[in-house]
């Protein structure tokens, strides 16, 4: 198993996050939707689902952090992570995903057999925000939401300690003075 790691920023009314998104490479060898279910499961992230793809439309979780299990088939995202602001990462049957609160993501791509599972840290409740939709009020909100979570106990797919996450730099910007400064400079 290979992990990738991709950092993120404020941009725009997308708060990203300070812990990075991880890409763990055939996590799962095979991928299947039991064996990819039940090892989010074991490690604590519930709520599971299981779909053929994810939201066709850039959205985020303010509530919860996120994996992503590829089952079946292979898929691209739009991320909104890396250096240029968004990053396409194409994942197959047995990779998963680490995404953490506040990062933007969207199916562009897929083939035919693909499907997906998803789990949320600690079994949490999900909402469902998208950037374009967001007011300065709901967007400061989203930011609190995401500060306050808990790092996961444990990695889906390793099930060990999240060490990346814990040794991530701590911010309690989100980019909230960002957007409050824009707003005192217009009234």
């Amino acid at each position: 198993m290979k992990t990738e790691a991709y950092t993120s920023k404020p941009q725009g009314m997308i708060p990203n996050s300070r812990f990075p998104l991880l890409v763990h490479r055939n996590a799962i060898p095979g991928g299947g939707i039991d064996a990819v279910k039940g090892r989010f499961r074991r490690h604590g992230w519930g709520n599971n689902w299981q779909y053929p793809g994810v939201y066709h439309y850039a959205h985020f979780h303010s509530t919860t952090h996120e994996c992503l299990g590829c089952a079946a088939g292979c898929m691209q995202f739009n991320l909104s992570v890396g250096e240029g602001g968004w990053t396409k990462l194409r994942i197959e049957a047995g990779d998963v995903i680490v995404m953490p609160a506040g990062v933007s993501h969207e199916h562009i791509d897929a083939s035919d057999d693909i499907m997906m599972c998803g789990g949320y840290a600690g079994g949490r409740d999900w909402d469902n925000i998208q950037e374009a939709f967001l007011t300065p009020n709901l967007y400061y909100q989203a930011c609190k939401n995401i500060m306050s979570l808990p790092i996961p106990d444990r990695d889906p797919a390793t099930g060990e300690v999240m060490h990346m996450w814990h040794d991530a730099p701590s911010s309690v910007d989100g980019g909230w003075n960002d957007w409050r400064d824009g707003l005192d400079a217009s009234g």
